[in-house]
């Protein structure tokens, strides 16, 4: 009996000590990486990058390679369930190839992979310029014309019971030929039961404006932050290696709107995309995002 006994609680420590790693290492698993950042890694392996950034500490991810109504070469079903053997929550997805006449497709696409919202990365439909001799961004058609996009496809998402967001680079912020702030139209003109956005940290600071005056403005709307860090040569950098007041930023969270977060590095630099996001997840737990 003394000896059934003296088992029984030899099981019942190795139990609360295997539970334990159990709970710690569910507790390390925070933060979202938007999978731009390793988008050459995906292209080559998807499963074992995918592994590498749980294995990084990586709880949510941003899809952003979608192509002929699938992800990485993934069905949506098939994507979904890799994430899930991974460990790894769908949580938005940038759809840059999105149109009027695609939308309902690929809405139906995203919904079935599982993400939450679906997100617009420029304006669409070849609206969206780029001049890489200069290093410039930026759009045509008007501020209003992409109000109406937005709206039309905000409408189609929340039918399907997903979230439309808009991402901004650093042109949306300052003032166009006719005088006017896209954001600020942005903001001022869609409804925030169809449209709300996705705030890219490093691009407000690039453009000069101030996350939290908009969050104070417009409360509410940012329902994703992109974060990564910007270093003295103006460059992205990993999250704690510039200078980006996130912490002053974080306390602002509640009022911005925020419901999740999203690591992102367009170029890495003297490291490889792997390196740099384990770099900026230490820099995420020093700066206390959870």
């Amino acid at each position: 009996m003394k000896t059934s006994i003296r088992f029984s609680m030899k099981l019942l420590v190795v139990s609360l000590f295997l539970a334990g790693i159990f709970i710690t290492n569910a507790q390390e698993k925070f933060g979202g990486l938007a999978l731009y950042t390793v988008r050459d890694d995906m292209a080559t392996n998807a499963k074992a990058t995918l592994q590498a950034v749980a294995d990084a500490g990586y709880k949510n991810i941003e899809a952003a390679g979608y192509d002929n109504g699938k992800f990485y070469n993934m069905t949506p079903i098939e994507f979904k369930k890799l994430l899930k053997e991974i460990g790894l929550q769908p949580i938005s997805t940038h759809q840059g190839s999105v149109t009027l006449d695609n939308a309902d497709a690929m809405i139906a696409d995203v919904k079935a992979a599982g993400f939450k919202y679906f997100v617009v990365p420029v304006p669409p439909m070849g609206l969206f310029k780029s001049d890489g001799a200069t290093q410039t961004m930026g759009m045509t058609g008007g501020a209003a014309n992409l109000a109406n996009i937005l709206t039309t496809l905000g409408k189609k998402c929340k039918k399907a019971g997903i979230q439309l967001l808009y991402h901004n680079h650093d042109f949306e912020y300052k003032k166009d030929s006719d005088g006017i702030v896209p954001i600020d139209y942005l903001l001022e003109n869609t409804d925030p039961n169809f449209v709300n956005f996705q705030m890219d940290l490093y691009w407000v600071t690039k453009a000069g404006a101030d996350p939290i005056a908009y969050f104070k403005k417009y409360p509410g709307r940012f329902k994703i932050w992109h974060v990564k860090d910007m270093d003295d040569q103006g460059r992205f950098a990993p999250v704690g290696n510039g200078h980006i007041d996130f912490a002053k930023i974080l306390a602002n969270k509640k009022l911005s709107g925020m419901k999740y977060y999203m690591v992102e590095q367009d170029r890495t630099f003297d490291m490889t995309p792997l390196e740099a996001i384990k770099i900026s997840h230490e820099g995420l737990k020093k700066l206390g995002l959870k």
